[in-house]
């Protein structure tokens, strides 16, 4: 598993564009950039969409004040799905949303969840990792994933 002082793994992940699904190189995208970055084990399941993604949502402009840049949300779910996600929930313009559809980034992270016995397959743990240009600074993982309590934005706010 990544631990704290470990650079993020450079995977590119997937987003959804008007002109079509587009590569984002996260290593990239953050490079000098202090980011949270949290993942969820499936865009539309209950824990995700009524705890922890709102609790970014909610927190957005609190994060950025302590010098957040970006809020970025990874799921191994595909880039259609979390594009409808983040049309319901109005995540757009607060927290991006990118797909680690087949799950290499979150292989590569060492954060991989086997859901098979729920019928979701491979996903990913529930985390929150705090990344400054490409570093991991802090990493929590909820070690039951139908939990939200230190990965939640609420923990987060106090502890920045």
């Amino acid at each position: 598993m990544i631990k704290i002082g470990d650079r993020i793994p450079s995977v590119s992940l997937k987003r959804l564009t008007p002109s079509g699904i587009e590569d984002v190189l996260l290593k990239d995208k953050i490079k000098g950039k202090k980011v949270i970055l949290f993942a969820v084990p499936g865009a539309f399941t209950p824990t995700c969409s009524n705890i922890h993604l709102p609790s970014f949502l909610k927190q957005a402009n609190a994060l950025k004040e302590k010098g957040i840049d970006e809020i970025i949300c990874v799921a191994v779910n595909d880039p259609y799905v979390l594009d409808v996600w983040g049309k319901v929930t109005h995540a757009h313009g607060k927290v991006t949303l990118l797909s680690d559809g087949n799950g290499e980034f979150t292989k590569e992270m060492g954060l991989l969840l086997d859901a098979k016995g729920h019928g979701l397959g491979l996903r990913s743990q529930r985390y929150v990792a705090l990344i400054e240009d490409g570093v991991i600074k802090s990493l929590q993982v909820e070690e039951n994933p139908a939990n939200c309590t230190i990965t939640c934005a609420d923990e987060i706010v106090k502890n920045l």
